[in-house]
């Protein structure tokens, strides 16, 4: 049996998050469960911790992946952009869930754009410069994927400028998918462009401590 023992603070919780603190997508589960005031157990799955290719947590997730949110009464979700959804619709509508329908769709395509374009990109060029030894690096691989990641971080910037985050003067949703994304890309250890709106984001974002506590921890 999983021992569900908290990992935030010592109270009997009714939510658990399943994964490992270095995991970018528990993060980002982290960090939601956080901004909304929700106080969340987390167990260490995945990694060097095991467990997810157990038949226990296949049951809870069958692609062996986490982050998974766990109800008591037994509802489970697995899918780290579905879980921001869910979670920001059920306790932040209005707010970090986005009241009008087409500020909620923009949401939506950043959150979208965010997993299936940036998310392949910089995934490469951080395993290959922080996971991978140096003499086993691809550098042909990793050069062409920063390539990739700087014309979408140049994408980004656009969207940013003038605003103080993705869609204006209050975090959203999509913010929560992306701000992870972003302290990743600033931090690994590379040269990059220069891109000063997206610079100044994350000087916002580093400002909220749930994502300092969450999102800014030591890259492995």
């Amino acid at each position: 049996m999983l021992d569900l023992v908290g990992h935030v603070n010592g109270d009997e919780q009714n939510m658990r998050i399943l994964g490992r603190a270095n995991s970018i997508n528990v993060q980002t589960a982290m960090w939601t469960s956080v901004e909304l005031g929700l106080s969340v157990d987390r167990l260490d799955i995945g990694g060097v911790f095991g467990v997810n290719d157990t038949p226990e947590y296949l049951s809870k997730n069958p692609n062996g992946l986490v982050p998974v949110l766990e109800e008591d009464d037994g509802f489970i979700l697995w899918e780290s952009g579905s879980i921001v959804r869910y979670l920001s619709e059920v306790y932040g509508n209005g707010t970090w869930y986005p009241g009008d329908i087409r500020q909620r769709a923009l949401a939506s395509q950043w959150m979208d754009w965010s997993l299936s374009r940036l998310m392949p990109a910089i995934t490469p060029v951080f395993w290959g410069l922080v996971r991978t030894p140096p003499e086993q690096r691809n550098h042909d691989m990793i050069n062409a994927k920063r390539t990739e990641s700087e014309k979408l971080m140049a994408i980004l910037d656009r969207q940013l400028d003038g605003k103080c985050f993705l869609l204006g003067d209050s975090p959203c949703m999509a913010d929560l998918v992306i701000g992870p994304r972003v302290y990743r890309w600033l931090h690994v250890p590379m040269e990059r462009k220069e891109r000063p709106n997206v610079e100044s984001y994350f000087g916002r974002l580093a400002q909220r401590k749930a994502y300092r506590d969450h999102v800014m921890l030591p890259m492995t």
